[in-house]
């Protein structure tokens, strides 16, 4: 019960915020457009067919990436207005309380995924084959799940805002224009092919792509691996570091 209090707060603080539904898909549409359009004639000059279609798994999983972990940003406003210290106290554990937090965190990150993926048909995104659907939206699940509590983690160790921005941003970048989001890995050069191998978003990505439009740079068997042990290792970093917070 507590957990699903917990995450319908978070509903409806999303609900609430019509800015915050708004500008959370400006971005993911912008990237679509200008690099769609503005890159598609090069990309398929080069014989490597429709950049629309390259673009928008990758572009889901950077709504997500960008979405779920800036979701931590609501722990420490907790905090700062002493929310969370209310809570912490309560006779409820705080796994409890951090699983209903990123429930509603990771629904809210995966709605505004769900947005940019109709919003791309009107681009004239179609995936190859609509019974794989349901299998990428379990894959954007547990993606953002991961995330969503790496970024409970990160924010369960960070006291201010600014410092918060500042660390998402010096990791969130590098993962996500090392992943192949934008690029084909295939393009890269050695030593950052071995990066992209190293990076857990790459895998994600590569996932979607095999599902959304029958493309891929890795095995599908180890993108969901990966994505599997990203699960538990991000899961386990947001409990253990949640735990620490002093009341």
């Amino acid at each position: 019960m507590e957990i699903y209090y917990l995450w319908l707060r978070q509903i409806k603080r999303y609900t609430r915020s019509k800015s915050r539904m708004i500008g959370a898909v400006g971005q993911p549409i912008l990237f679509l457009l200008a690099l769609g359009y503005g890159i598609g004639s090069l990309y398929k000059r080069a014989g490597n067919g429709n950049y629309i279609e390259f673009l928008v798994p990758g572009i889901i999983i950077q709504t997500i990436l960008f979405g779920a972990i800036f979701w931590g940003i609501n722990i420490i406003w907790d905090k700062q207005f002493g929310f969370l210290k209310e809570t912490l106290v309560a006779p409820v554990s705080r796994l409890r309380i951090l699983m209903g937090s990123a429930l509603g965190g990771s629904t809210t990150t995966l709605a505004q995924a769900t947005m940019v993926f109709f919003l791309s048909m009107l681009l004239g995104f179609r995936p190859y084959n609509w019974l794989l659907v349901p299998l990428a939206l379990i894959v954007a699940m547990l993606f953002t799940f991961a995330v969503t509590c790496f970024g409970a983690g990160l924010a369960s160790r960070v006291n201010d805002f600014q410092g918060f921005q500042a660390i998402n941003q010096f990791l969130i970048f590098p993962l996500f224009f090392l992943s192949g989001a934008l690029f084909p890995i295939q393009g890269f050069p050695k030593a950052l092919k071995i990066i992209a191998s190293c990076n857990p978003v790459s895998y994600s990505v590569d996932a979607m792509r095999h599902l959304l439009i029958n493309q891929g740079y890795f095995q599908l068997w180890k993108d969901l691996a990966v994505l599997g042990l990203m699960v538990v290792v991000m899961v386990w970093f947001g409990v253990s570091s949640f735990k620490k917070i002093e009341t």
